[in-house]
């Protein structure tokens, strides 16, 4: 789930930067305090949770010195970027409309915007490799430059008029703006999040078909392919059906908050600030579950790879 000549700039950047309004009571719910509560406290806890995952897979993945094989590095980047996105989740208090909450609606979009792009980068990754068994390690660099490239310019241009602002139980593009949260946000998502169904499908039924196959047939070719399909594509395949799995109840609420923003269901706003920051949690779950990780994590293997690890 993540915004004019002289007097009149002036004046622009004064209000987006400077403003000293009171804290704010609950916007929503006819000024229910308690079911803003509610919704925040709902959104730390899980980003907090969220965040430990995050530091346990950039944890492993560094100690372990996994980040030598390109796919690890791509989970890496990813595990960054939703590290970085719960600490933007983390400031989501309801703070009126000025430089802090202008400054965590700019991370909230950066970061929602890397996550998505280092998904839509391990989804084309996959695709090469199922599809036409190529590696993808040369775009390394590009994955880069597009992944963290893209969402600073993208969450720049809500600057432009001051269209970020509190909108709801956090801050981002209010609720009067639904052009720009579309333009932003959620049309390019629909687009990503519908060709990524339609590639990740093609995925699934490609591998299958791969798989069966292969079976009961030696080939050095053949064995090259298995080789390629434990070492690059099965530690990648999940994350983005979580991705995916994850976006449904935001764009739901969004959807429903688009015709009718007058009423905002309580039900909604809890099941997207619940979804939302989750997606380092279930990352590091599935991480976690990796036969390989589970043999590496002993007591007896940890000791050894942190006394290697600092001698190094």
């Amino acid at each position: 789930m993540a915004t004019s000549p002289g007097t009149v700039v002036s004046s622009s950047v004064s209000s987006v930067f400077f403003s000293t309004q009171p804290a704010p009571t609950c916007p929503m719910f006819d000024g229910d305090q308690y079911k803003c509560d509610v919704i925040v406290g709902i959104r730390k806890t899980v980003a907090s949770l969220s965040l430990i995952g995050c530091l346990f897979m950039i944890a492993v993945i560094w100690l372990f010195r996994k980040y030598r094989s390109f796919v690890q590095r791509l989970i890496l980047y990813l595990s960054i970027a939703a590290m970085l996105d719960d600490v933007s989740y983390l400031m989501g208090d309801l703070h009126p409309d000025g430089t802090l909450c202008n400054f965590q609606a700019f991370l909230l979009t950066f970061f929602e915007w890397s996550v998505l792009l280092w998904v839509c980068c391990i989804t084309f990754n996959l695709t090469l490799n199922i599809i036409w068994m190529t590696r993808t390690d040369k775009y390394e660099i590009v994955y880069h430059v597009l992944s963290w490239g893209v969402p600073l310019i993208l969450s720049c241009l809500p600057f432009i008029g001051n269209h970020y602002g509190p909108a709801g139980a956090w801050c981002w593009i209010p609720n009067q703006y639904t052009h720009w949260r579309f333009g932003i946000w959620y049309g390019p998502l629909f687009c990503l999040l519908g060709v990524m169904v339609v590639v990740y499908t093609c995925i699934t039924v490609t591998l299958n078909r791969k798989v069966k196959r292969w079976e009961g047939t030696y080939d050095p070719d053949v064995e090259r392919n298995k080789d390629l399909l434990k070492e690059d594509i099965k530690p990648l395949r999940a994350y983005p059906f979580i991705y995916l799995a994850l976006s449904i109840f935001p764009l739901v609420h969004r959807i429903q908050n688009a015709i009718s923003p007058d009423n905002t269901v309580f039900a909604l706003v809890v099941l997207h600030a619940l979804t939302s920051p989750l997606q380092g949690m279930v990352n590091a779950i599935v991480y976690g579950l990796d036969r390989e990780t589970i043999v590496r994590l002993t007591p007896t293997s940890i000791k050894v790879h942190v006394t290697f690890f600092f001698i190094l």
